[in-house]
């Protein structure tokens, strides 16, 4: 099978990009042949002119260029399936049209929520929003700025949502969506997906990391230092409440100075700063459990699954694709969302228990075995085109 992978990079490199580099080697390990469209963001200019600005915002909607480029990659490479990943704001959803133009199925993954919320992340002012969703035009998130804090950059957001929602193109341009995550899935479906065309498939972990051998001293938090994240409630939780189990804090982002001050505070709090993934997972064959507080839905968090490969347990919030993944009680423990108290004694109870910390942790390596090796991704992967290719043959009689 030919491929084409459309895919928008990050200016910060993250998660999504680690996803598509690894579905693409995926794929060409298997013998597939993957041709690869990128565009990057970070050839948006950092203060860009009025004029550059607006046809920014005209083309996030609607881009030409990307459009263009979609029609002649499939023309150079002639793939059987087209798979977009994130299209904002450089190829936009016109990416969908060039591949029906050209006879192509289309298969897209909902990475995040953008087509749905000009934040994409359904959250506002510290809480879960959905205010927006299932609105033809997402007014209410003009109205809080969402997308950077800027009306006019949320409108141009807002208006991409809005004209493809009129347009049908959500439900009637692509062949196969891939949510990450049930969670996920209801959200898009709310909000006027088809849903016979929304299918899960999770992220994946390879190459294998390896179990932990045994269960570390200190607890570990990974990720983007952020208030969804729940940073602000790891740090209540030892800061407030004293604890003095040693906590490991991977990540960067604009809490980083919080956390920094933090780890001053508090003897208990090492912050690592920025890590490659070696490292991290370095970080997780050695842990006692790492903790997930954040307070948002989150798709599909790859750092979950790098735990159970590593025979890690997991402290989750009961939230999102979080409570999804860590199952309470056999992989790891669910807490309150925001809740610091309930995140203690959590932490508590497997800083002084290493047998159950022991056993969650056999259990996490087991779920990852049986879900979340690429094996399993390539053949569900796999069954997902071929749905996309009898789909786009009925379309044609």
């Amino acid at each position: 099978m030919r491929i084409l992978i459309v895919h928008n990079r990050y200016q910060q490199p993250g998660g999504e990009d680690a996803v598509v580099a690894a579905e693409a080697a995926l794929l060409e390990g298997r013998g597939h042949t993957v041709a690869r469209l990128v565009f990057d963001n970070r050839a948006i200019p950092a203060r860009p002119s009025p004029v550059a600005a607006a046809q920014l915002a005209v083309g996030t909607t609607w881009s030409r260029h990307g459009a263009r480029a979609v029609r002649q990659a499939i023309r150079q490479h002639r793939p059987d399936i087209v798979h977009l990943h994130n299209t904002f704001p450089l190829i936009s959803p016109a990416a969908c049209y060039a591949a029906r133009a050209e006879g192509v199925p289309v298969v897209q993954t909902l990475h995040n929520f953008r087509p749905i919320c000009p934040a994409a992340t359904l959250y506002r002012a510290g809480a879960v929003c959905e205010d927006c969703l299932g609105r033809v035009f997402p007014w209410p998130g003009v109205a809080h700025r969402c997308y950077r804090g800027s009306s006019a950059q949320t409108t141009a957001v807002a208006a991409m949502i809005g004209l493809h929602r009129l347009l049908g193109t959500w439900r009637y341009r692509v062949d196969r969506y891939i949510a990450l995550s049930q969670v996920a899935r209801d959200r898009f479906i709310a909000a006027g997906f088809p849903p016979e065309r929304i299918v899960i498939k999770p992220n994946f972990v390879a190459p294998d990391p390896g179990e932990r051998r045994a269960p570390g001293s200190f607890f570990l938090f990974v990720g983007r230092l952020t208030v969804e994240k729940g940073v602000e409630t790891l740090l209540r939780a030892w800061i407030e409440h004293g604890r003095q189990e040693p906590l490991h804090i991977v990540g960067d982002g604009p809490l980083a100075p919080q956390v920094a001050a933090a780890a001053r505070v508090s003897p208990a709090i090492r912050y690592l700063g920025r890590l490659e993934r070696p490292e991290v997972l370095e970080q997780m064959r050695q842990a006692r459990a790492l903790i997930f507080p954040s307070v948002w839905y989150e798709c599909f968090p790859v750092t979950l699954v790098e735990a159970l490969a590593c025979g890690l347990p997991v402290i989750a919030s009961r939230l999102g694709a979080a409570a999804e993944i860590i199952e309470d009680g056999v992989t790891g423990l669910h807490v309150t969302p925001g809740s610091a108290p309930d995140l203690v004694a959590q932490v508590a109870r497997l800083a002084h228990d290493a047998a159950t910390a022991v056993a969650l942790g056999r259990a996490a390596r087991r779920v990852y075995e049986a879900t979340y090796t690429a094996d399993a991704n390539y053949d569900r992967l796999l069954a997902i085109y071929r749905e996309a290719q009898a789909s786009a043959r009925a379309r044609h009689g």
